[in-house]
């Protein structure tokens, strides 16, 4: 059994689809097709159904998936231990956000600590960040909400504000605070379902009698307050989320704890660098510094 043979079991058990597979390797469909017929027959089982070029895995395949999975995360703790060792000055930090309005000064205050550690950031859902964590592929995540597993550490480092933002034309402009039961007419801007304070804001206002109607929902919040500002339609956003504007207001949400949990997590066995133990100590005292603040 080689490992190039597990590499490319991994792609193809994941997409089922073989020229979707032979894509993203970069390599022939046949190439791959035999690789993979290659590895069946040591281990003497099929791992798929086939169906044209559609895979399944069946239960032969589920189980080894497991197993190679665990192998090739192994292989990779151990690569990455060994580049620490010998290079500890440079590297790249593997990062995943749900939430993004406070990454820039994080990561500006690690530069100053690390300036030559490079970083690969992606925004995802709370579901795409849940599969990255559990194959080990991030070294942290930055979420709200929190994600609880047996192979996650999750350590809470915020707990924050949601507010509403309205522009300064608005009816609510010259309040400083409203209750959830006032907004059910509004027309809001928002992230897509899927990302955990959009889900969470939704079902709370859902337990008061309503649900939002949005007009727009798109995958960038940081464009919520553009949108705001423009007057097509109301926000909640996180107060971490807030930026100084002169054309939107903010306000408290009266009578509900309206607030969202940011939470640093990482694989409980994956390999942590000593350029990633110095992020985790800049993320908590940045969260720190931002309590004491709004004491």
């Amino acid at each position: 059994m080689e490992l190039l043979q597990l590499q490319y079991f991994l792609v193809v058990a994941r997409l089922e689809h073989v020229t979707e597979a032979a894509r993203s390797l970069h390599v022939t469909q046949s190439s791959l097709s035999k690789t993979i017929q290659r590895l069946e027959e040591d281990l003497g089982v099929p791992l798929f159904d086939r169906i044209g070029r559609k895979l399944r895995l069946n239960e032969f395949g589920s189980r080894f998936l497991h197993r190679a999975e665990r192998a090739l995360f192994e292989l990779e703790q151990g690569k990455q231990e060994l580049s620490d060792l010998s290079s500890p000055e440079h590297g790249t930090l593997e990062l995943a956000v749900t939430t993004a309005s406070t990454l820039p000064n994080i990561l500006r205050e690690f530069r100053k600590k690390r300036p030559y550690i490079q970083f690969h950031v992606q925004m995802l859902t709370t579901q795409e960040m849940i599969t990255l964590l559990h194959r080990g592929e991030v070294d942290f995540c930055l979420s709200s909400p929190p994600i609880e597993g047996d192979d996650i550490e999750c350590q809470i480092v915020f707990i924050d504000p949601i507010l509403v933002a309205v522009p300064k034309g608005h009816r609510l402009a010259d309040r400083s605070s409203v209750s959830l039961t006032e907004l059910r007419d509004e027309w809001f801007v928002g992230v897509k379902r899927g990302y955990g304070t959009r889900d969470f804001v939704d079902s709370v206002c859902k337990s008061v009698g309503f649900v939002p109607k949005y007009v727009y929902e798109g995958d960038e919040p940081a464009r919520l307050s553009t949108l705001v500002e423009a007057e097509i339609g109301i926000a909640f956003i996180p107060s971490t989320a807030r930026y100084s504007r002169e054309h939107i207001k903010y306000l408290q949400v009266e009578n509900h704890e309206l607030v969202r949990e940011i939470a640093l997590l990482w694989h409980r066995s994956r390999y942590i660098s000593r350029a990633a133990l110095e992020f985790r100590e800049v993320v908590v005292e940045y969260f720190e510094a931002i309590s004491k603040q709004t004491i």
